[in-house]
């Protein structure tokens, strides 16, 4: 059994604690007790990634913002499409900083859209949300009665940004300025992002490998990870139970057009 740990272990970076090893070998139809699991990673010398919290990145946007903060903390979903968070973060490398976006829908905990880049330019948020949407656009999605949330960042203040939330039809909100706790669902992602890729695989020579293994983790992480949050299950499987049980929410809309 410790030998199959390991393996569970070495198949997800080093990444999972006790819980979710336990997941994951009940997932492969191992019955095992959970104190049994803790005793055997305690003994092979295995522990999980924890997460540690680094200086914020938000820098507010000049000039007045009207726009409402819809969610206030309750970080809920009851289907697809209908809330997603957004925030940046940062990442140390040995050319410079590089700087991340990322876009994920609550209910499923997908990352929808993603970017990296080494300015904080609106373009670099911009990115990711053009990448959530065209997912979402080629599955057939209907967007109009999405909630679009972040904190009021220059990037996300952005003209250029709020056009784009507008044309597809989605409702923005911001939480307050200098609160993390407003936006504490993608806070979360960018912990565990720092925690699990960045801090464990690193150090990074520039943005070029840092992409290469962001796009490799994102995969992981939709399609692979166990997200205790979701009943211990990878986000894509969670949205396709959520289609297998609701049919009708799979169904592409004629009238959504495509992006290409």
């Amino acid at each position: 059994m410790t030998a199959v740990i390991e393996e569970v272990n070495t198949a997800n970076d080093g990444v999972y604690g006790i819980r979710k090893v336990h997941a994951e070998l009940h997932r492969q139809g191992r019955a095992v007790a959970r104190c049994t699991v803790g005793r055997l990673m305690k003994t092979a010398g295995l522990r999980g990634i924890s997460r540690v919290k680094g200086p914020r990145t938000t820098v507010p946007g000049r000039g007045p913002d009207d726009r409402p903060d819809l969610v206030k903390r309750a970080f809920t979903a009851t289907a697809l499409d209908q809330l997603w968070v957004a925030d940046i973060t940062y990442c140390r490398t040995f050319t410079g900083w590089v700087y991340a976006a990322f876009v994920t829908d609550v209910f499923s905990r997908r990352m929808v859209g993603w970017q990296l880049s080494t300015s904080l330019r609106t373009d670099l948020a911009l990115d990711a949300l053009e990448m959530g949407i065209w997912t979402r656009k080629r599955e057939g999605r209907d967007l109009s009665g999405l909630t679009h949330h972040s904190d009021r960042g220059v990037q996300y203040v952005a003209i250029r940004y709020t056009q784009r939330l507008a044309e597809a039809c989605a409702v923005a909100s911001v939480g307050t300025t200098g609160d993390s706790y407003d936006n504490a669902l993608a806070e979360a992602f960018n912990s565990l992002f720092k925690a699990e890729l960045v801090r464990n695989k690193g150090p990074w020579n520039g943005i070029d490998d840092l992409e290469i293994a962001t796009a490799e983790y994102i995969d992981w992480f939709n399609h692979r990870r166990l997200h205790g949050e979701i009943g211990l299950i990878p986000p894509a499987e969670h949205e396709t139970n959520h289609y297998r049980h609701n049919p009708a929410s799979a169904t592409v809309e004629a009238s959504v057009p495509s992006l290409h």
